[in-house]
């Protein structure tokens, strides 16, 4: 299984900067302060100007946030970045032997357990903003 994407965090970071710089940010900037490719980070912009949650213009300064702080949650970047659709967060293994009490019944036993997993997870993401976040951004 593999884990949540970095790219959740990545865009958080890159959400936050643009709150707190609105008007000074390069593409440069944001990739030094992420630590990661100018490609990566524009890769990641380009879903959240997909989601609704960014405008990008080349330039200086050129991402604006096009929701405030306040409007956005955790839950709405979560679903911008990642490409999980509902209830597939988890997967259960594939081709289990039917022939085996638990292979014959481990997808149904588990799959509901997951998916409440997953319900509680976005309930939690859906309760905090990105204005509840950048406030621990201290100087």
């Amino acid at each position: 299984m593999k884990q949540i994407s970095m790219r959740f965090s990545m865009a958080i970071h890159i959400l936050s900067l643009i709150a707190l710089y609105p008007n000074e940010l390069t593409g440069d900037f944001i990739a030094g302060s992420v630590n990661t490719n100018p490609v990566v980070i524009r890769r990641i912009m380009g879903m959240l100007k997909k989601a609704g949650l960014l405008d990008v213009r080349p330039g200086v300064g050129g991402a604006k946030l096009r929701k405030t702080p306040e409007e956005i949650s955790l839950l709405d970047v979560y679903r911008a970045v990642n490409v999980i659709g509902e209830n597939q967060l988890f997967r259960v293994h594939e081709d289990s032997n039917i022939r085996c009490r638990v292979g014959r019944n481990i997808e149904s036993a588990l799959q509901s357990e997951l998916n409440e997993v997953q319900s509680a997870m976005e309930q939690r993401l859906a309760q905090t903003t990105l204005s509840q976040l950048i406030v621990n951004f201290s100087e």
